[in-house]
Order: C-alpha cells, then sequence, then structure tokens
C-alpha cells in the first residue's frame, strides 16, 4: 500500500524510536525528526516517500549537526520503478557516507514493518576488490587504443571494442594476409599470447578449421576487418607491430 504523504511514515519511525528509548519531536529546525536519549544520543531523520538525490543531500547536510543521521522511505510492495529493487546498493552508498537507511513497508490489515538497512556510522561491506581492479587495469593495457565512446555501452546495437576482440581482429588480419595458418605461427605474427584458445573457440564466428591445427577467415573475419580497420591500423602504428608483421614475437 503506498504511501500519499511522507508525513505517514512519521508515525511508525517514531514509534520505533520511543521503542528503543528516545523522546522524539517532529519538525526541529528544519529537521523531519528528531530523537534524544537520557543519555545525549541523538539522531535525525530526513523522510521522503522513495529515496532520491535530495534526501541523499540533505542526510549530508545534517552530518555536522549531529553523529546519527537516518533516512527513511518507504519500500514500495508493488516494486515498481528500479529504486524499489536495489535497496541493497542504496544501503551501501550510505554507509560510505556515514548514513543509516530505514525502509517502511505499509500493509491494508496489518501495522506497518520496519527495516533497518544499515545504522548510522557502519563500515562499508564492500571494501577494494584487488582482483576486479586488476581486471581492469589489464583490459585498459590491452586495448591498443581508445575506440569506444565513454557512455555508449547501454545503447541498444553499440558494439564495444573490447581487449578479446581486438585480439581477434588481429588474429583475422594475420589470416587474411598471410592464408591459412596454424595457431604457433599466427601467434608469432599478432603477439597474441592465446592464439590457439581464439582460433579454436571462433566466438565471432570468424574462423574455420582447414585441418588439424590449421586455421582459415571466413567472410565474416573479413567484413569485421573491414568495419574495425582503424584498430588494426592504430595497432599496426604501435612500436613492435612492424617485427609482428616480419614473424617475429613481440
Amino acid at each position: 500500500m503506498a504511501v500519499k504523504e511522507e508525513a505517514e511514515l512519521y508515525g511508525p519511525v517514531k514509534a520505533y524510536l520511543e521503542a528503543r528509548g528516545y523522546e522524539v519531536k517532529g519538525e526541529v529546525l528544519s529537521c523531519d525528526l528528531v530523537a534524544v536519549r537520557p543519555d545525549g544520543d541523538t539522531v535525525i531523520v530526513e523522510m521522503k516517500k522513495t529515496f532520491t538525490l535530495a534526501l541523499l543531500l540533505q542526510g549530508v547536510q545534517r552530518l555536522p549537526i549531529a553523529d546519527k543521521v537516518l533516512l527513511a522511505v518507504e519500500r514500495n510492495r508493488s516494486r515498481k520503478g528500479a529504486v524499489n529493487q536495489r535497496f541493497g546498493e542504496l544501503a551501501e552508498l550510505c554507509r560510505m557516507l556515514g548514513l543509516g537507511l530505514m525502509t517502511i513497508t505499509f500493509y491494508k490489515t496489518k501495522s506497518p514493518v520496519l527495516e533497518l538497512l544499515c545504522e548510522p556510522g557502519d563500515a562499508p561491506l564492500r571494501g577494494r576488490r584487488p582482483s576486479r581492479e586488476r581486471r581492469l587495469l589489464q583490459e585498459f593495457r590491452e586495448r591498443s587504443g581508445d575506440y569506444n565512446v565513454g557512455g555508449s555501452g547501454r545503447v541498444r546495437g553499440s558494439r564495444i571494442m573490447t581487449a578479446y576482440r581486438e585480439k581477434a581482429l588481429r588474429l583475422a588480419w594475420a589470416l587474411q594476409a598471410h592464408g591459412a595458418l596454424s595457431p604457433a605461427r599466427a601467434r608469432e605474427l599478432t603477439g597474441v599470447a592465446k592464439s590457439g584458445e581464439f582460433l579454436r573457440a571462433n566466438y565471432y564466428g570468424w574462423f574455420a578449421k582447414v585441418e588439424r591445427g590449421v586455421y582459415r577467415l571466413l567472410p565474416a573475419g573479413e567484413a569485421a576487418l573491414a568495419e574495425h580497420a582503424a584498430v588494426i591500423d592504430g595497432w599496426q602504428l604501435q612500436p613492435g607491430a612492424a617485427a609482428a608483421e616480419e614473424g617475429e614475437p613481440h
């Protein structure tokens, strides 16, 4: 049951905090809710019907006033919209900023259910991911140039030039320039260390096996080379590419 006004969140949040020993008052110096315990522990709560940037900024603005700032939003049971389905990520964002996050689910026939997704001041659950960082840097370094327009990856039909695709194009170039080749010879010409795996996997459908250990280029591979000629041109201009054309590893 979706609420019509964010003020409907106040009652359940107030009751939740009072049950934990806080005295609660609403609309205190522009704060939606302020809760104070006898020991001086103070919590500021900002409420919105949905999680928005405005709510997040409100929470950040309250941090200099109190050590504990809690954001409270409705959890819509209809689960419409991306925000309602990404509370895990939103909670992690709040942890990174030192904020708490609470959701309130309303029902027609029973009391609202409150869920504290993270406490104010909780440490982030996800630290640095060294393995992902290594993968990112490897992908960056293995691309010979910048062949993608940033922001286009989510456009339907867009084709990202990855390091894998670029290596496959190098192998296609070698097969086009030199005819059917063994994986070892293709590796010498292109510097692609795992040429055999690329040719056997044939992920893009560019290669065909002529006989055991020998591969040729298919028309689909020739079309890919024509489409991405700039990628091959950029690679050949790099130091070491000339040696590769002569058959020397680089």
